[in-house]
């Protein structure tokens, strides 16, 4: 029987929509940091979202969409089924009991590196992960987390990229092209479900 991957990773966001830097971000942290599994978690209630998410099952829908073609991502709708705020600490403790021989990975941009020291539990997010952090080539969010105590850091080499959720949503209410930055198939369905227009 396999003992499974050696090293699983988690990347979570609220996805909202997927757009073409999350893809990459989960392909460079497969094979740049030899992830053998890769969960893509699109978060349930965000603590620190102050807006009121697109509902579940599209945000579920659309990450399965656009993480397709990495054949090691498995989009895991666990987090939406949560009551209450979601922390990603929980998500970590299910993996490390459901993968106890791995080392875990947690995914992330440098713009959620940044505010680390403000997640819930992170001094054991820290001890549970190794962080994997996308830098956007000025590598201050990589540097600051080096410097906190327990903290293992593997910086991810990403080109600057410069989609963002928030842009893309903007761009949907005012009617602009978006082609560019989701993969086809988000936009796809994006456009079938009338996703983000102005009401």
């Amino acid at each position: 029987m396999s003992a499974g991957p050696t090293r699983v990773g988690m990347f979570g966001g609220a996805f909202d929509p997927p757009h073409r830097a999350h893809v990459a971000l989960a392909r460079a942290g497969v094979e740049q940091l030899g992830l053998g599994k890769l969960y893509v978690l699109p978060t349930g209630d965000a603590w620190h979202k102050a807006r009121t998410l697109t509902a579940a099952h599209h945000r579920l829908h659309m990450a399965k969409l656009a993480f397709a073609d990495l054949p090691q991502v498995q989009v895991d709708g666990r987090e939406l089924e949560r009551s209450g705020p979601t922390y990603s600490i929980d998500t970590l403790r299910e993996l490390q009991a459901e993968h106890p021989q791995a080392q875990l990975v947690l995914l992330m941009g440098e713009d959620q590196a940044a505010g680390f020291t403000r997640w819930h539990a992170w001094e054991e997010v820290a001890r549970l992960a190794v962080l994997g952090v996308a830098g956007r080539g000025t590598g201050e969010g990589v540097a600051a987390l080096r410097a906190l105590p327990g903290v293992r850091v593997e910086a991810l080499q990403m080109p600057q990229m410069p989609e963002s959720a928030t842009d893309i949503r903007t761009r949907l209410t005012t009617g602009q092209d978006i082609a560019e930055l989701v993969p086809p198939a988000v936009a796809s369905y994006i456009e079938s479900q009338h996703l983000y227009q102005a009401t």
